[in-house]
């Protein structure tokens, strides 16, 4: 059975389609991400899984469970990371867990709330009030407290964003652990690199739609052999040329041109052509393709 079985979920918005037909199975003890470009949906579908908002038509089950028929128990399943910072000013961070704990009728979760804060590097925060916490510390709070009941689904929907590095390093190990324990865990984010180190499959969203889903690294290998990194300082790339651009629309004066090529000998031709053109190079660099790539290529530059 599928940690999270989403079956043709719609979500209209006035004349917005948010969401127009997504089907997806993210299957137990997976580290799964859920990409897109702002607007592209992801966001409604997490709120949709979460039972937070409720689809026009279609239907999600977490562990077999309806998210509308049997909210209940859909909702001790999951936990959930929002983007936004919401949090009550009244209350410390131990009072804040212990009353999120209170939520899904666990008593003397004291033990685990100690471990997650040891984690989450909050235990010097434990008696802070809630308003007097920075940014990121907040963040870590609602971190906190979506994984307060243990749940076996964990849901994080763009959690670093605008937070710092350490925040970021802290947050990944704790939650890797929990994914190598057995918890399905579903990101969100614009940071690809993260994406493509943490996440066993992704799914692109572009407009409603699911447009790519798969492998992080048959993704990637869409995306065939090595790519040549130029930087022009005099002329421009010749026409002979144009037909290898990865991004057919970053001819920019000034900016880096990414030309795909599949073996290492295609490169003295190219450079060959771009001597006979007078162009010369300030900066070159061969790298491989990786996830940025494949994100462009799919979404078609929209981002």
């Amino acid at each position: 059975m599928p940690a999270i079985q989403i079956n043709d979920i719609k979500k209209q918005f006035g004349a917005l389609q948010a969401l127009a037909g997504v089907s997806l199975n993210i299957e137990e003890g997976e580290f799964f991400g859920l990409l897109g470009p702002n607007g592209a949906g992801k966001t409604t579908l997490i709120s949709i899984i979460a039972g937070l908002s409720r689809a026009d038509s279609g239907s999600v089950a977490i562990h077999g469970h309806d998210v509308v028929s049997a909210y209940r128990q859909a909702r001790g399943l999951i936990g959930v990371v929002p983007q936004e910072l919401v949090f009550d000013p009244f209350f410390t961070v131990r009072e804040t867990l212990r009353m999120q704990s209170g939520y899904f009728g666990l008593k003397n979760n004291d033990a685990w709330i100690d471990e997650v804060m040891h984690h989450l590097d909050l235990t010097n925060k434990a008696d802070s009030n809630m308003r007097s916490l920075s940014g990121g510390m907040k963040r870590r709070v609602l971190v906190a407290q979506a994984l307060v009941h243990k749940p076996p689904v964990i849901m994080l929907d763009e959690p670093t964003a605008g937070v710092d590095v350490e925040l970021r390093q802290t947050l990944w190990k704790f939650i890797a652990r929990l994914n190598r324990e057995g918890h399905t865990v579903v990101l969100t984010t614009h940071y690809l690199e993260e994406a493509q180190a943490l996440c066993n499959r992704i799914a692109m969203l572009k407009a409603g739609q699911i447009v790519a889903l798969d492998t992080t690294e048959a993704l990637i290998r869409r995306i065939s052999g090595s790519q040549l990194v130029l930087r022009l300082a005099h002329g421009s790339l010749p026409a002979d040329l144009h037909g290898l651009l990865a991004h057919p629309d970053e001819l920019i004066e000034g900016q880096p041109l990414t030309l795909r090529v599949n073996e290492y000998a295609e490169v003295e031709p190219i450079l060959a052509s771009l001597r006979k053109a007078g162009a010369v190079i300030e900066d070159m660099q061969l790298r491989q393709a990786d996830l940025e790539d494949v994100f462009i290529q799919i979404m078609g530059g929209v981002k």
